[in-house]
């Protein structure tokens, strides 16, 4: 039978637009139904249309910023956010209701007491959330019992464990709308202005720092602003978030100073104190020998102990920020953070970025010969014994143990905990021979007890 032919695609729409009715309305009557439609269709995706009646109940996650030409609106922002933080303060609690709560848990103390600790039941701990009152509400849950809970063998917690959990959280947050007023954008950060207004006007409150004469006020600003930008604000975004700032220690060793009974001990070690903020501030004024306000790479070359090689040095002024080839006390700061804080994983940043030549994200054996022939450049100068540096290289990679066993990354550097003594050993002579001479000054310290023993015996 023969095969039917098919007709051609053509051949039948042409047929079906001959057999379509001819729209006879006007160009009047379709721009009518045209805009008839398009008002409706407009008007249902507006709204949401019906198909998906969620559209209407997601609320509004994003609100455009004032521009800096809309005053009104950035004042209304500023005097809504001033409102807002007025009511979380007035939620905190105050010195009064934290003295009550104190009388309250000493009085459902539940025996006995645990050495010399009052303790507190479960039950009894219900009770005092009771009467406390709605503010104290949130610190009694189970949640908060469960954390507090450790090896009582009935069960109970410490009252003084809680009481000072409460008043570490109430601290926490006053510390955190306080910091949040001086957050002019509003994003939940502060950006180095705005930390150095804060404290500014914190200085007034730290007895410890009453010595400070005003004049000196703007580089102790400077000094103690340097610390948190150059440890939270690693990748140099010139802000940092407020809860990096409550979650970190220095914030608790700035306030720390005011206890006007803080020991000379614990001053020398708070970067924050007096005598700290002006013995780095006097170092840099010694080593300004042209009293210009700025330091050149022979002048900081004499920084510590002044073994700190050349080729280190060119480095630091190749990379950082410097006006006219010399360096401005800000970023003096960051080079004495970095130098002084060798195991942090900030200053080895720092450090490696100096290494890291080629800005390859790695250090491979040309980096690091490059850098050991200075130190063995100063060895020969000061007429030490020469120490090959096949033997340094297998021992900083023992040291690293890297990854991949040809390069040696930052985070290997982090991992191995052995990154402040790989780096003094490549930057400063003084470092070197330190490591080198380790196991003889281990020894002469172990002499040093034993002498000190004989003595306290006899």
């Amino acid at each position: 039978m023969a095969k039917e032919k098919q007709p051609h695609w053509s051949d039948i729409l042409k047929r079906r637009l001959a057999n379509t009715k001819k729209d006879e309305r006007s160009e009047e009557e379709k721009k009518a139904e045209e805009t008839e439609l398009f008002t409706k269709y407009y008007t249902e995706w507006k709204e949401g249309g019906d198909k998906d009646k969620s559209y209407k109940t997601i609320p509004r996650f994003y609100y455009r910023l004032p521009a800096e030409d809309e005053v009104l609106l950035q004042k209304l922002r500023e005097e809504s956010r001033a409102v807002f933080l007025q009511r979380k303060s007035r939620e905190l609690l105050d010195n009064e209701e934290l003295q009550n709560l104190w009388f309250l848990l000493d009085k459902h103390q539940v025996p006995p007491v645990s050495g010399e600790e009052a303790m507190i039941s479960y039950e009894a701990y219900l009770q005092v959330g009771e009467q406390a009152g709605p503010k104290c509400s949130k610190f009694f849950t189970a949640r908060v019992y469960a954390k507090l809970l450790h090896s009582d063998p009935y069960g109970r917690i410490s009252i003084m464990q809680f009481f000072n959990y409460v008043m570490r959280k109430v601290w926490l947050h006053q510390t955190r709308i306080g910091l949040s007023l001086y957050d002019v954008a509003g994003q939940g950060h502060l950006r180095e202005s705005d930390l150095e207004n804060y404290i500014l006007e914190l200085i007034p409150t730290l007895p410890q720092l009453d010595g400070l004469e005003k004049s000196f006020y703007s580089f102790y600003v400077c000094t103690a602003v340097r610390k948190f930008f150059f440890f939270l604000d690693p990748l140099r975004t010139g802000k940092i978030k407020i809860q990096d700032i409550l979650a970190c220690s220095f914030l608790d060793d700035l306030l720390e100073l005011r206890d006007e009974e803080l020991s000379k001990e614990s001053q020398e070690s708070n970067w924050f104190s007096a005598p700290s903020a002006l013995r780095v501030y006097g170092q840099y004024l010694n080593l300004d020998k042209d009293h210009n306000g700025m330091l050149s790479k022979e002048e900081l070359s004499r920084y510590g102990t002044a073994t700190l090689t050349s080729v280190f040095l060119d480095r630091v002024f190749q990379e950082c920020l410097t006006y006219d080839g010399e360096m401005d006390y800000k970023t003096y700061l960051d080079f004495v953070l970095a130098l002084e804080n060798r195991k942090e994983p900030a200053a080895l940043q720092y450090i490696f970025k100096l290494l890291d030549m080629e800005n390859r994200g790695y250090l491979n054996v040309f980096s690091l010969n490059f850098f050991f022939r200075a130190i063995q450049e100063q060895m020969k100068l000061h007429g030490q014994e020469q120490v090959t540096f096949q033997d340094v290289k297998d021992e900083i990679y023992d040291m690293v143990k890297p990854k991949d066993p040809y390069k040696i990354t930052l985070q290997d550097l982090v991992n191995s905990c052995q990154g402040d003594t790989v780096t003094s050993i490549l930057i400063d002579l003084n470092g070197f021979w330190t490591y080198e001479n380790r196991e003889v000054l281990v020894a002469s310290d172990n002499d040093g007890s034993s002498s000190t023993a004989d003595l306290d015996d006899n």
